[in-house]
């Protein structure tokens, strides 16, 4: 029986993933090695970011990409357990207060962005929502905006976040430990363990998403897996390489948008997209400040709290930090609905008072 021979197209896209895998463990390694948190997410995702804008042409299936969330979702409801419901109790007014102020950051970056003609028509509306990046390039070609545009401005933002809130921690963390994280402990993960944290990351990513629940993929599991764990139903376990996975799958989702394509249809906005996003990234931290003289939570928290998306990466570092993990993710989760809410109506009134924003 003759050998069958791989098509030079699939024996290019292996040699790409195999290159991308061994540039990613490297970037993983060293910035792990620098104490960087989440290192094995920023690792891939700059990785990622340069095999895409060189033109490798890889992109990894949103499957793949889901399957990442819902163990994310897993991670996080293992560490908070039921202590969202609680922090939404105790500080409900004050968390508000942040979504607010930071929802409101961002339509005023998108404002002047559109005032100054830096983009085209409602589209910098939608790039400048502070959070939940995939539905707001979703929703954003139903309302004329170029959901090419919208996606770069999202992703260009979470890539920002992602190294300033890695910064951040770094340097509020320097000479201490990082601590133990669920994906650090010592216990062994139990076989029962590890399969009813599967459970409920299918079933809960199944449920919210057919019942199209914004992020599903990632809220449905972690609002079940917390439920469940809080009330001693059930142990959830994730073995390292599974959590390993996930991060570096959720960085190569995020670094591979950054296309050469991409690149030069935004290069004459790019300055001004920076621009906004370090804005908005500012306007938050300045937020994040005020914080701490109103709540008994550190800068650290604040700052997590109030970074403006995406919430799997904040998640991660807020899990693998000293931060408050239950005020930071009431905060990004009821964010996230009210970006997903109030994202429409605030392009309509931008294309609206903004002469010629509709174009």
């Amino acid at each position: 029986m003759a050998h069958q021979i791989l098509p030079v197209s699939h024996l290019r896209t292996f040699g790409l993933w195999s290159a991308l895998v061994a540039v990613s463990a490297l970037l993983a390694y060293g910035l792990h090695a620098a104490h960087f948190p989440a290192a094995l997410l920023l690792g891939p995702m700059l990785a990622a970011i340069a095999f895409g804008v060189t033109g490798a042409r890889l992109a990894l299936p949103r499957a793949g990409f889901q399957a990442a969330q819902a163990m994310i979702g897993c991670l996080v409801a293992h560490a908070v357990t039921g202590s969202i419901a609680n922090t939404l109790a105790d500080d409900g007014f004050v968390i508000i207060a942040v979504v607010l102020v930071t929802v409101a950051a961002g339509g005023v970056v998108g404002w002047a962005l559109t005032r100054l003609r830096v983009l085209p028509g409602t589209t910098a509306a939608w790039g400048s929502s502070p959070g939940g990046a995939s539905a707001m390039v979703a929703m954003s070609e139903e309302f004329g905006a170029d959901p090419r545009l919208v996606a770069f401005m999202q992703y260009v933002r979470v890539v920002a976040v992602v190294l300033s809130a890695s910064l951040v921690t770094r340097i509020l963390l320097q000479g201490s430990p990082l601590p133990a994280g669920p994906d650090q402990a010592a216990e062994a993960a139990s076989a029962a363990s590890v399969f009813t944290t599967l459970v409920v990351a299918s079933v809960g990513a199944a449920v919210a998403m057919a019942l199209r629940v914004p992020a599903g993929a990632l809220v449905g599991p972690m609002i079940l897996g917390a439920g469940l764990h809080a009330a001693g139903l059930v142990r959830m376990d994730l073995p390292p390489p599974v959590l390993d996975l996930a991060y570096a799958a959720i960085g190569w989702y995020v670094g591979l948008r950054f296309t050469r394509e991409t690149l030069r249809l935004t290069i004459r906005a790019l300055p001004g997209i920076l621009v906004a996003t370090f804005a908005v990234i500012l306007l938050c931290g300045g937020w994040a400040y005020a914080l701490t003289h109103l709540l008994a939570i550190d800068f650290l928290t604040a700052f997590l709290a109030t970074s403006p998306g995406g919430l799997d990466s904040v998640a991660i570092i807020a899990v693998g930090s000293n931060a408050d993990v239950s005020f930071v993710l009431a905060v990004q989760t009821l964010r996230l609905f009210v970006v997903l809410v109030t994202g429409p109506l605030l392009a309509k009134w931008i294309a609206r008072a903004v002469p010629g924003g509709a174009a």
